[in-house]
């Protein structure tokens, strides 16, 4: 990797971890989930960085995808799980990172995540098979009585390209990619007090660009200017400052121009933690570019 895409990737990284750090110290019983959303995505812009998904924010069986909407009255309750995903780029070059702030009183779960990650972290050098990564991460959940969700993984990062190859598991596997020196990671464990498995739910606050092609509905075309500069990275519905963007933002999905990321849960009433780093291979290990 060449020093300055790799120094642009540590930059992201530290932006990251300060970013995230004080955003989680704003998650409290009684704020509203939009109030903490407006402040990361503002300190990442402050910071001269740019926002490379938004900020998802996902409560207790939510593992994943959720973000506030325009008018959302959300706020954190008493009990709640609360997993804070963010993304900082600079010219493309990403730090995704995540971390579970628990408003009720379940440490071992939040345990079992960062001890997932962190012992696959360990474990990552050159010549490493993915799936020598994902039977770690399983061990330490389910050590500590819980289940790694299967559907969900790690992934590699490219420029403006969140998830790329290869993807992280969080279950055991025979073989698979091997990790080369000079790829960029992100580790993710999620741990859940549920089946393992999550599904696509209703609420879609998330989307990205997929296909540049002409359409004919203003609104439309409205917001595809608008989402010019994100070069194909996921947007929010409450990005959009365009008349009628529901309408909008339908008719983008139904042409396949726009996909949407429907937030991803396990069973209700179940409990998901989540850690991520982002890191890159070296030779003989990894630098984390946000620790």
């Amino acid at each position: 990797m060449k020093e300055e895409i790799s120094d642009r990737y540590m930059q992201a990284g530290a932006a990251a971890k300060k970013i995230l750090t004080a955003g989680a110290g704003r998650i409290q019983v009684g704020t509203l989930l939009c109030d903490v959303a407006d402040f990361v995505e503002g300190m990442i812009l402050d910071e001269g960085f740019g926002i490379a998904f938004p900020v998802n924010i996902s409560l207790n069986e939510s593992a994943a995808h959720d973000t506030p909407s325009p008018d959302d009255t959300r706020v954190f309750a008493e009990g709640d799980m609360v997993k804070l995903d963010i993304g900082v780029h600079l010219d493309g070059y990403i730090a995704d990172t995540a971390c579970t702030v628990d408003l009720g009183n379940q440490p071992l779960l939040c345990e079992a995540s960062v001890a997932a990650r962190d012992a696959a972290i360990e474990a990552v050098r050159p010549g490493v098979a993915i799936g020598t990564l994902g039977g770690i991460v399983a061990h330490e959940i389910k050590s500590r009585g819980f289940v790694p969700v299967a559907n969900l993984t790690g992934h590699g990062l490219d420029q403006y390209c969140l998830h790329t190859g290869p993807n992280v598991p969080n279950i055991p596997g025979v073989g698979g990619a091997v990790l080369e020196e000079g790829m960029v990671l992100a580790i993710e464990p999620f741990a859940s007090t549920g089946t393992g498995f999550v599904h696509d739910g209703r609420r879609e606050e998330i989307f990205s660009q997929i296909v540049r092609r002409p359409v004919r509905l203003p609104a439309a075309r409205k917001v595809l200017q608008e989402i010019e500069g994100r070069n194909g990275m996921p947007f929010a519905r409450r990005h959009i400052h365009v008349k009628s963007a529901d309408l909008a933002l339908a008719r983008l999905m139904k042409d396949g121009i726009i996909r949407s990321y429907p937030v991803l849960s396990d069973v209700p009433g179940s409990f998901v933690s989540q850690a991520e780093h982002t890191m890159i291979v070296t030779g003989d290990g990894c630098i984390v570019t946000t620790a």
